[in-house]
């Protein structure tokens, strides 16, 4: 196929009428990137869970472990820059002059990925003028505090620094009752503005070392 019917090929499936589509752009390799409807995040799921499957409860152990405080999950984060921030000690509530044994030690571990939305197959008129909807969903579940989770995603310029849009989510949880469902989060960027050269900085934090699966993807309008 020659490059003018790559491109119209990817004009008809996509549905990108009015949309700006350059006759300079290698058509063939941005039809098989498909960056439409699909997960741009490179192991989307680190944990290796699922949404379609209902979390399970934690097994606990008979006697409490009193080894040294675990903060690093085992699971695989390739493709992830992960953190882990050890909390400092929660005193609060405690009456003075009381002796206490053992406190409970908390830490965030965040989850942190750059995805250059043009190497996934958009391109800069695309972005600056046709502006696809990019929708942002992660699934999270814990009851073991009131504040377990953080969601931040922002819309960066050519220079990665630049922020052109932004979203941030830290829900309370209700621990009135053992809910054990995933909860989802989501958001949709979309009227942006000029000025997206195609980076996405994603940063997700759980804390107490909780479980959840992050999905990220590109829509046209």
């Amino acid at each position: 196929m020659s490059d003018a019917e790559w491109k119209n090929r990817c004009g008809s499936e996509w549905g990108l009428l009015g949309a700006p589509m350059p006759d300079g752009l290698d058509w063939k390799s941005v039809y098989e990137a498909k960056p439409f409807g699909r997960n741009l995040l490179r192991n989307p799921s680190p944990f290796g869970l699922s949404k379609d499957i209902p979390p399970h409860k934690p097994d606990l152990p008979d006697e409490p472990d009193f080894g040294p405080p675990r903060f690093q999950p085992d699971e695989d984060f390739s493709g992830w820059t992960t953190n882990t921030e050890v909390l400092p000690y929660d005193r609060s509530g405690i009456p003075a002059g009381a002796v206490v044994c053992r406190l409970p030690r908390y830490s965030w571990f965040s989850l942190e990925q750059l995805v250059d939305l043009k190497a996934e197959g958009l391109w800069e008129e695309l972005l600056d003028n046709f502006q696809p909807e990019i929708h942002i969903q992660d699934w999270y579940e814990s009851q073991l505090h009131d504040s377990i989770y953080q969601l931040q995603v922002k819309l960066l310029g050519a220079d990665k620094s630049t922020v052109i849009s932004e979203y941030t989510t830290s829900p309370t949880e209700d621990r009135s009752r053992d809910s054990r469902a995933w909860k989802e989060v989501s958001h949709v960027f979309c009227s942006y503005g000029p000025g997206d050269d195609g980076h996405n900085h994603t940063q997700q934090n759980a804390s107490h070392g909780q479980l959840k699966r992050t999905l990220g993807e590109s829509r046209k309008n």
